[in-house]
């Protein structure tokens, strides 16, 4: 095997790793009116591309395409590569339901006819 790879060869070798990883991966970030595509997620933080690295900070969106995810803070970022790593000071699953005070029973109605 050889060892020694044309320049142009690996950049087009980056440019379609790059392309992989945004077909793949549906999440994003909003930022008001700023949409960003996250290369990578976990529970304490995101990794986005470089070049977004300080265009975020404070409370942000995290979308799967049009469905509201998270709600997180934003407190860090550095820089790794190709990548800007940004830290979560907390993390907030979005729910569709109101949240309540007490505790609903798996077996109670759905609704309550009348009686006549």
């Amino acid at each position: 095997m050889n060892d020694f790879l044309p320049d142009a060869v690996i950049k087009g070798l980056q440019d379609a790793r790059r392309a992989s990883i945004s077909r793949g991966n549906r999440l994003c970030v909003h930022d008001g009116d700023d949409i960003m595509r996250i290369r990578r997620f976990w529970a304490d933080g995101m990794a986005l591309d470089a070049d977004a690295g300080d265009l975020l900070r404070g409370r942000v969106d995290i979308y799967d395409g049009m469905r509201h995810l998270y709600q997180a803070l934003i407190v860090g970022s550095r820089v790794e590569g190709e990548e800007c790593i940004f830290d979560f000071k907390w993390l907030h699953a979005v729910t569709d339901n109101p949240p309540v005070d007490f505790v609903r029973a798996d077996d109670a109605p759905a609704g309550l006819l009348p009686r006549l």
